[in-house]
């Protein structure tokens, strides 16, 4: 047997896709927000307080400024197919952390592949934030204060890797 078995625990999958529309001001802006998420995903949107008060700005600690959806498994895959559309799969090098993270933003939600113009909601742009993962980093979320060790980590490379060979992502 001259050939060598891959490991199973290094196999890099995707963990989770978090959209999040940033809208400053809590009410009717924070329901447009929603539908446009649910629009998206097909999934039920959380509201994101704000963490303190910022009276310039008119806003108080605790009121919902923004709004974010996670999205896992086979929904987040293809979720992510249709946003690489978006951005022509090319993703900025700049875009990936040391963590097995990336982050890009969309200006415009009707770009998205399915997502017609409602005059209603307007054009409203958000971020997309990817995490990847490895079989044992769930550890990382036990009470046993646990780390996931610096061999197993998903490095920069592996990252662009996996989204390179999986996804046809071209990184510049």
């Amino acid at each position: 047997m001259s050939q060598q078995t891959q490991n199973l625990m290094k196999k890099i999958s995707l963990a989770k896709v978090v959209l999040n529309m940033g809208v400053g001001k809590s009410g009717e802006p924070i329901e447009i927000g929603k539908q446009t998420l649910v629009q998206i995903t097909g999934k039920k949107p959380n509201a994101r307080n704000a963490k303190k008060s910022l009276r310039d700005w008119g806003v108080r600690k605790g009121e919902p400024i923004g709004i974010a959806v996670t999205v896992r498994g086979n929904d987040a895959i293809e979720l992510l197919k249709k946003l690489l559309v978006v951005k022509d799969n090319q993703i900025a090098e700049k875009a990936f952390d040391n963590e097995g993270n990336l982050s890009f933003g969309i200006k415009e939600h009707i770009d998205i592949p399915g997502i017609k113009y409602d005059p209603k909601i307007g054009i409203l742009g958000l971020e997309v934030s990817i995490s990847l993962a490895r079989p044992g980093f769930n550890i990382k979320f036990n009470k046993s204060k646990a780390k996931v060790g610096k061999n197993h980590r998903i490095a920069k490379n592996d990252a662009i890797k996996f989204l390179t060979e999986e996804f046809g992502v071209k990184v510049v």
